[in-house]
């Protein structure tokens, strides 16, 4: 059981994703506890944690990536693959859980973002927002308005980041599975060659022991040849003998 877990290659990517996993949650705790105690969106110490928080993001990601590729590949027929049904529910499950933490991290990643346009808001930051006075119409609810629109251009560009990022997992996934059918293919290929060599060995086998029989044959009928010509010349050699004795 060991060698099989050592040669599948998702026990191993699966061991990285959860030594990641551990390593990032500690990461994430000190990154919540840095933006609850920063006095501003844009501290070094919080910008350092978010900049390292999501690098590891982005690398767990991409091995995440991998077992959802396998987990893929192996869902319609997990026997085909020497997995049993359960084993293939806990991959699926395992991928899953790990996918909705990432999401959650994400998540709270993004709150940063809108909680940084808000504070900006909030200071009155003129080269950043213009007056909200200016976008008054008469009743009062332009600035209003004027803000929310804002705040929906903020929800809209984090929805797109997102994107991006499901865009780039979905594209590696797809790579792996493109490359994963050529491998079946490949491998397809060299099954039916080993079998045409295979009937051509035997062939050849048939025909050399069909060979070896033919001859041994032959080599009986040479041995049983020469025994007979030497017991005539023995027999020959005796009457002359005897004709010999008897005229002397």
């Amino acid at each position: 059981m060991s060698s099989t877990n050592e040669e599948d290659p998702f026990l191993q990517v699966q061991q990285d994703v959860l030594s990641q996993i551990s390593s990032i949650r500690p990461l994430f705790a000190s990154y919540l506890r840095i933006r609850s105690l920063a006095s501003s969106s844009t501290s070094p110490e919080l910008t350092s944690a978010r900049a390292e928080l999501e690098s590891a993001l982005s690398s767990l990601a991409e091995d995440l990536a991998d077992l959802v590729a396998s987990v893929q590949a192996i869902e319609s027929n997990p026997s085909q693959f020497g997995i049993s049904d359960h084993e293939a529910s806990r991959r699926k499950r395992l991928v899953q859980e790990v996918g909705a933490e990432i999401q959650d991290m994400r998540e709270e990643l993004n709150k940063n973002i809108t909680a940084a346009a808000s504070s900006s808001r909030k200071a009155g930051n003129g080269a950043e927002l213009p007056d909200p006075s200016s976008f008054a119409i008469g009743d009062g609810d332009g600035a209003g308005d004027a803000y929310n629109e804002f705040e929906q251009q903020q929800q809209m560009e984090m929805m797109q980041e997102q994107d991006r990022h499901l865009d780039g997992v979905f594209h590696t996934v797809g790579n792996l599975r493109r490359q994963a059918d050529d491998m079946g293919r490949e491998l397809e290929e060299q099954n039916e060659m080993l079998e045409v060599v295979d009937d051509l060995a035997d062939q050849v086998g048939n025909r050399l022991q069909t060979g070896m029989a033919k001859l041994q044959y032959v080599m009986r009928k040479n041995e049983d040849r020469l025994s007979s010509c030497c017991i005539a010349v023995l027999i020959f050699v005796l009457i002359l003998l005897l004709v010999l004795l008897l005229i002397l």
